[in-house]
């Protein structure tokens, strides 16, 4: 099982590093969580230099992805050849942007007439791109879940746990990441915001 969190030059760390250690609480040998990148590594928009853990063409193979955001995501929707390496397919794979990773998503066809989440900074450009963003921090149909809002990355991380590994098993990761004397209240929380998006799978 392999998780790849696309992390491109200008990434938010709450974005993907949220995602990252939650993921990470499947302690298995056959589950790989990767920061994967264009290149050997890549630095934050608040200057921390990451070595990638796998590059985006092994993206393209992972059992999952999100599609992570930063300060320079319009410039990596404009950069034709960087996009070409992006083969996505949600016929096989799940999918989830967090933030201005949906604009990624938008720019790949891959969002259609399904209405998305984004952080407010990067609405106008996703609804420039002719998707409808809601005022809510995550959204899912099908194998596709975008998140807006920095710490709406656990959502995206639950999500993907429940789909993989089942309800316990998310509960289980975001209780422990939860504040001490919230933890059952912020588990709550975020599977209200899950549970809406699984009736069916």
């Amino acid at each position: 099982m392999h998780i790849a969190i696309l992390t491109f030059d200008g990434f938010n760390e709450l974005d993907s590093l949220i995602a990252l250690g939650i993921l990470n609480r499947i302690r298995r040998p056959d589950w790989r969580v990767s920061l994967c990148c264009p290149g050997p590594e890549v630095t934050s928009m608040n200057g921390v230099t990451v070595r990638a853990q796998s590059l985006l063409e092994e993206a393209c193979k992972a059992d999952a992805v999100i599609v992570g955001s930063g300060l320079r995501t319009r410039e990596v929707v404009a950069d034709e050849l960087l996009m070409t390496r992006l083969a996505l397919d949600p016929s096989r794979q799940l999918i989830a942007a967090q933030c201005s990773g949906t604009l990624v998503l938008a720019r790949l066809g891959l969002l259609g007439k399904v209405p998305a989440c984004t952080d407010l900074t990067t609405k106008p450009w996703v609804q420039e791109a002719g998707v409808q963003v809601l005022n809510q921090p995550f959204h899912a149909q099908g194998n596709v879940a975008t998140a807006g809002g920095c710490l709406a990355s656990a959502y995206i991380a639950g999500w993907l746990l429940v789909r993989l590994e089942g309800l316990e098993a998310a509960a289980s990761a975001l209780h422990y990441v939860a504040p001490v004397g919230e933890k059952e209240a912020y588990v709550d929380n975020a599977m209200r915001n899950i549970a809406p998006y699984l009736a069916g799978i």
